[in-house]
Order: structure tokens, then C-alpha cells, then sequence
């Protein structure tokens, strides 16, 4: 650890953070006006010009990722993936499932060992494998081996780009991490802070809704930064940070490209609250070995008391660094829009398995099927057709396609060869690499603490929501989460889904009123959602597991293996703030905790003989209690807390319903 001395070049003014000397609803926009500075808030204004505001170009002329959390991300198409067959679907579960096998990247070169994997899965009752499939998953595994060796122990599973690795964290790290969040877990049970609605079971160490930034209430230091090893000190400076005006809660119309979203731009909850924010940690990641060193204290955290936890956390983060590298690869748009033309990331994919047309079984005229209903005699005619039209749907199936022959990437390919029948090609991809790209101006990441606890008395965790981290204040675009330590639970799996292009469905050629096809190969309806539940993956003890926010993402239930005994799970989050822009963090607020205050004046009072360090304990902890206004006390941390859970509720609620999920099929009837 060390003070964070970091200074910023001219294209990103330390000081112009969204929130505080920029609009909330703030994204660069550098790459497209050339670095120049431009005039914000026409349209949001409405026209009044005196409402604009002079904003200096940011960034280094890249985009920001994707997230679900932009509406225009979603209605742009930039955060759907391709829409994929149910048997592609298993293929992704298969080749999940084989890759958590101890040794499997050598394990899949040896010729018998993967014979039997082979006939165990065809073998498997009621499963819907072919032998073409069977051998693509065994060839792709082949692929996927050398770069789980050429990454130190890293996979991507599903398509959008999952990545899990046992091997990413050493031993002795987790180790140290076990030890440090000990100190965290050995308090008296009065003390402990278990998240509210979580039914006593979910035990919040370090959790970023608790003292976060609030607006009329944080204050923010608006020239300097918050010294990491000198932060208790900056408690109290700075000014109070206004409320934002709500039309900065919206999207900033300026850079969504759209005009189909104006309904959207206004719905409630907004996308940006102006109310709170979670408070990122700054991280520098440019030194020569790949270390990373945190410049600013991690919320909730405190630097001097867990300065060995702060040395773990941050041999974490340099080790989920590669693994977010692979993760965000395949939603670099600059290189999807250069090379072929277009921003979505269903482009950056490859199909398994094609769906070219519709192919029915019986594939004759069902009129002259011998067993097709008769009209009864008695029966009118819209009686009989509505019958006659059921038994056809039940009788007539769509034929399965299948797997082609697996090739391997071409790092040259063109868009042509994306699109030629039978090569199946994998996507070519321009890396993302965090140090080499953001090196320079470091990263911030949101850190999490949590264990979920499990009792006789509490035996079960029912498990999550759907959900996407964040709201659009934070611009989280991946997370990272180390499952470090777990004793006497059950199996339990992170689960996510995809929001699945339309178009490809919507321009396939089929029979009138015949939309079956689109539930038999793709497990979707016509009129409902473009949403794919693509699996989930074993949150094993010392697995380290990141994900895109452009995936929905819930926590399965689990229970105690011996309900007899507690049990528990003990999870690090690490949540990634999009490198391509910048917040207010920890280097630009001083703690608001009474308590880290309380601490630092009563050492001072009791080194430096004050008459006040003569009183008794509980004399001098009353009278540092009785001081209004700042710092924050916890009682008023935790109301805070409450009101900003239930915001980000009412959001996440509204956002799955009308965002992830207000994409329809809507196939013409032709």
C-alpha cells in the first residue's frame, strides 16, 4: 500500500468526475469529438441554453462497455448475444461440467479417457446429444486446454464469456485472506452486521450500501486527494455534495445514438440515482511486475487496522485482472464496429450449431396424415379447425439441426468467413488487456465482504433475484467473486442468463402461424421475452469466477449438508468500474465513520495528555457521540442504507422487467 500520489494527464482531469464538477448522467464522449472540449445539456435542457455546462473532453478515446443497466445499450441490440439452440445449450452445460473435472486440459488429449467421456454422454437418459455434438465438445476442449494452460488455470464457459479458474489464487492467498477476514469475524455477536431482509444469514464484513456516498450529505474534497495512510486525518474537510438535478438521473441523450428510447429517458426509478452512490478504491496497476498496489482506503474498511488485509485483497485483484481481460474481450465494440461495420456482440460469437431453415417431421402435408382428427359430425367448423390446429402442432416436430465440424480460430478472418456455411469459424478477437490499456490512469473496484451463514435453526438459503451489479452512478462493467471458504453446505451455483438477438429469428422463413419452431430449438415463445437462462457454474471453495454485466446473474439455494452443524459460505466481491471513465472514490472522500474519527481522537487525546484524555472511556465516547453533523454515526449509516437498498430494489425490479427483459419476440406472420 501506499499514498496515492497518481497524477492525471490533460485528456483526464483528476477533478471532473460525474457527480461533482460534471453532470451525473456524464460518459465520455473524447473518442468522437477529438479530444475537444463541448457544450453538454441541450437536449436534457430542453434547449435552454443557459443551462449548459462547459465540459473538458475525458478519456483515451475508447468506449465505455456495455452494460444491461443502459437502456440504450439494450434497445441498440450492444448487450444481446446470439440467440442459441437448446442443443447448443447443453453442448455450453457439457463442456461446464467437463471442465470442472480435476485435470481435464490433459485429461481430453488422452484418447480412451475421452472415449469414455464420450459414450457417458450419449449414453445419458433423456438427453438430447448427437455424435456430431460429442465430438465438437471434445474439440473445443482441445482448444480451450491451451489457453487454460497459456492463463494459468483460466476458462470462459457460455457465450457470454463466463470465466472461472481453481487455480487463479494461490494457496498461501487464500490462506492470508481467511486469516485477515478473522479480524473482521471475531467481534461480539452485538456488533455484527447482518444484512437487512437477509433473515440473519447473510453477515456483511465490508459492504459498499453501508456509509456511501450521499448526496447533500458526503463531503468531497474538490482539489486534493484523500492520502491513503494519512485518510483518518481528511475526515471532515471538503464540502457537502449537493443533490442532483433529476435531469441528470436520465440518460445523457447526447451520446445514445438512438431516437426509439424517449419513453425510456424518463421512466422511474432512472437509471442514475442522486441520491447515493457505491465508492469505489482506486488501484494503480502500472508497475513493471504486475503487482497492484490500492491508493485509496476500501470503504468500510479500515487501513490502518487491516493493513494486511489490504496487501491480500490486492494480490487478489492482480490475479482476477487476467481473467476480466478474458471476460471483457468479446465486448470491445471499437473492433467489432471497425471490422465489420456493426456494434453488437452477437458478431464477436460463433454458432455451434446454425439454424438455416425449418424443418418439419412428418415433413408432408399433415392434411393427408393418416391419423390427422375428422370433423366430427356434429362439430362446426371453427370447432374442428381449432382441434384439427392443436393436434397438428403436436404431431408435427421440428426437426433438431446439428453440430458441424469444430475449427479453430483463424486470426485473420473476415466477415465473410463468419458467414460461410460449414466452417463455423471461432471469433478472432482484439484483446482487451487492463494494464496495457488503462495502465496508466489505474483502475476502481468496489469491494465486497460478505459470509452467508447457515444454522439448525436456519438451514436453508433460499437464494437470490436476477439481477445486473449496480446502478449506472457506479458504471460497473464485470465482476469478480472469490469463493475463499465454505464449510458443511450443499452444492451451490451462480446462474445467469442472456438477452438473445431477435433479428435472427424474426427473419426466418416458416409456414403461417407455425411459430412452434421457435420453442422447440430455442426454448423461447413468440410475444415473450429474448431471454436465455444459459447455466450456471459450481461456486466451489478457491474458485474465482468473473462475468460481464451484460449477463443477469442469481444465486441458487443451498442448505446444510449436516443439518445438525452450521455451515457457512464466505464470498470476496470485487465489482470492476468501467477503466474508461471516472468516479468520485475513496481518494476524493474522507471517511465518514464516526467510529474510524472517534478512534483517531481519542489516541491523539490520550498521547498528547489533553484534559479530555483524563476522562474515562465511556465519558470520552459519549462526548464524541454527542458531535452533530459529520462524521456519520452508524445508527444514521444504516438508515441510509435501507433507503438506498430499497431505491436500487425498486430499480432492479423496473430495469429486469422493462429493460432485460421488455425485448420481445414479435415474429411476422407471413
Amino acid at each position: 500500500m501506499s499514498s496515492s500520489t497518481t497524477t492525471e494527464t490533460t485528456r483526464q482531469p483528476r477533478f471532473d468526475l460525474p457527480g461533482l464538477n460534471l453532470p451525473l448522467n456524464w460518459t465520455p464522449h473524447a473518442k468522437y469529438l477529438k479530444n475537444e472540449a463541448y457544450r453538454y445539456g441541450a437536449l436534457n435542457c430542453r434547449g435552454d441554453m443557459s443551462k449548459m455546462t462547459e465540459v473538458p473532453a475525458q478519456g483515451d478515446g475508447k468506449d465505455l462497455f456495455q452494460t444491461a443497466l443502459s437502456d440504450a445499450d439494450v434497445q441498440e441490440g450492444k448487450t444481446s448475444l446470439a440467440l442459441i439452440t437448446l442443443r447448443e445449450i447443453t453442448m455450453l452445460d457439457i463442456m461446464n461440467t467437463l471442465t470442472d473435472k480435476p485435470g481435464w486440459e490433459d485429461k481430453v488429449f488422452d484418447q480412451a479417457i475421452a472415449q469414455k467421456w464420450k459414450a457417458e454422454i450419449l449414453a445419458t437418459e433423456g438427453s438430447d446429444v448427437t455424435e456430431n455434438m460429442v465430438n465438437w465438445i471434445i474439440a473445443e476442449l482441445r482448444y480451450k486446454a491451451k489457453t487454460f494452460k497459456e492463463s494459468g488455470g483460466a476458462v470462459s464457459v457460455f457465450n457470454g464469456d463466463v470465466v472461472k479458474s481453481d487455480f487463479a489464487i494461490p494457496k498461501n492467498i487464500q490462506e492470508s485472506l481467511k486469516a485477515g477476514v478473522r479480524m473482521l469475524e471475531d467481534i461480539p455477536d452485538v456488533h455484527k452486521d447482518y444484512h437487512p431482509g437477509s433473515d440473519g444469514k447473510v453477515l456483511d464484513l465490508a459492504h459498499p450500501s453501508l456509509f456511501p456516498l450521499m448526496y447533500g450529505r458526503t463531503r468531497v474534497l474538490e482539489d486534493t486527494l484523500v492520502p491513503l495512510d494519512e485518510c483518518i486525518e481528511a475526515i471532515g474537510k471538503g464540502k457537502v455534495l449537493p443533490i442532483r438535478e433529476s435531469e441528470e438521473t436520465v440518460l445523457d441523450k447526447k451520446g445514445s445514438g438512438s431516437s426509439g428510447l424517449a419513453n425510456r429517458w424518463t421512466r422511474s426509478p432512472p437509471p442514475y440515482s442522486k441520491h447515493f452512490q457505491w465508492l469505489p478504491c482506486d488501484v494503480d496497476i502500472s508497475r513493471d511486475d504486475r503487482s497492484v498496489l490500492i491508493t485509496s482506503y476500501i470503504n468500510n474498511l479500515h487501513p490502518q487496522r487491516y493493513r494486511d488485509l489490504y496487501r491480500v485483497i490486492e494480490d487478489i485483484i492482480s490475479k482476477a485482472i487476467p481473467l476480466w481481460n478474458m471476460t471483457l474481450t468479446p465486448l470491445k465494440t471499437h473492433y467489432a464496429s471497425l471490422i465489420f461495420g456493426d456494434t453488437t456482440t452477437e458478431y464477436l460469437k460463433f454458432e455451434r450449431i446454425t439454424v438455416e431453415s425449418i424443418i418439419y417431421d412428418p415433413d408432408q402435408d399433415l392434411l393427408s396424415y393418416p391419423d390427422r382428427p375428422q370433423q366430427g359430425d356434429d362439430e362446426d367448423e371453427e370447432e374442428y379447425e381449432d382441434r384439427l390446429w392443436q393436434w397438428e402442432h403436436a404431431t408435427r416436430r421440428v426437426l433438431q439441426p446439428d453440430a458441424g465440424e469444430f475449427h479453430p480460430p483463424t486470426p485473420d478472418a473476415s466477415r465473410d468467413d463468419f458467414f460461410q456455411p460449414g466452417t463455423n469459424i471461432l471469433r478472432p478477437e482484439k484483446s482487451v488487456d487492463l494494464k496495457r490499456d488503462y495502465g496508466h490512469r489505474g483502475l476502481q473496484v468496489i469491494v465486497k465482504l460478505a459470509n452467508i451463514e447457515l444454522t439448525p435453526d436456519k438451514p436453508v438459503y433460499e437464494g437470490g433475484t436476477w439481477r445486473v451489479e449496480g446502478q449506472l452512478n457506479e458504471h460497473i462493467c464485470a465482476t469478480a467473486l472469490y469463493y475463499f471458504s465454505s464449510e458443511n453446505i450443499s452444492e451451490s451455483r451462480l446462474a445467469f442468463r442472456q438477452q438473445s438477438s431477435r433479428d435472427y429469428a424474426n427473419g426466418m422463413d416458416y409456414e403461417q402461424n407455425h411459430d412452434s419452431w421457435l420453442e422447440q430449438l430455442y426454448g423461447c415463445k413468440n410475444y415473450q421475452s429474448a431471454i436465455q437462462e444459459v447455466g450456471s457454474v459450481l461456486c466451489r471453495k478457491g474458485r474465482l469466477v468473473t462475468f460481464p454485466n451484460i449477463l443477469q446473474h442469481r444465486v441458487e439455494p443451498f442448505k446444510l449438508l449436516d443439518s445438525t452443524k452450521n455451515g457457512y459460505r464466505k464470498i470476496l466481491a470485487l465489482f470492476l468500474v468501467d477503466p474508461g471513465i471516472r468516479i468520485i472514490s475513496t481518494a476524493n472522500v474522507p471517511p465518514q465513520q464516526k467510529d474510524w474519527w472517534f478512534d483517531e481522537v481519542e489516541e491523539e487525546m490520550m498521547r498528547d495528555g489533553k484534559a479530555l484524555g483524563k476522562l474515562s472511556a465511556e465519558l470520552r465516547k459519549t462526548i464524541c457521540e454527542d458531535v452533530d453533523e459529520f462524521p456519520i454515526s452508524l445508527e444514521e449509516a444504516k438508515e441510509a442504507r435501507l433507503r438506498l437498498m430499497e431505491e436500487r430494489k425498486s430499480y432492479v425490479t423496473t430495469h429486469t422487467s422493462t429493460a432485460f427483459e421488455g425485448n420481445k419476440f414479435s415474429l411476422c406472420e407471413h
